[in-house]
């Protein structure tokens, strides 16, 4: 038995239910990422905590409410904007850029 609930290891909720993993590219670096992670995951899983800057006054932004309640975690995958991080769950070969059209490094 593990978890919080005694639940089995099998049926863990906090265990990953897919050991596949695949690679996906984060701001030009191939990175590991396992089937059923979000983005916002995977970005955590490499210690990236904030991604993004508000709009003008340079605070950065990362994950807030994890249920995509407050788009703080918006970012660019495959080339599309405003994607939410925490919803978004990654796929093999996506391309994921933490910054912005226009934005530098």
């Amino acid at each position: 038995m593990t978890g919080p609930y005694l639940l089995p290891a099998h049926l863990d909720p906090a265990q990953p239910r897919y050991q596949t993993s695949f690679s996906v590219e984060v701001d030009g670096r191939r990175v590991t990422a396992r089937a059923g992670q979000t983005v916002a995951a995977v970005l955590m899983s490499l210690g990236l905590t904030s991604w993004r800057e508000s709009g003008g006054r340079g605070r950065r932004r990362g994950l807030f409410c994890g249920i995509g309640v407050c788009a703080e975690c918006a970012l660019v995958v495959n080339g599309t904007p405003n994607v939410r991080a925490c919803l978004r769950t990654v796929e093999p070969g996506d391309v994921i850029s933490t910054r912005g059209p226009g934005e530098s490094s």
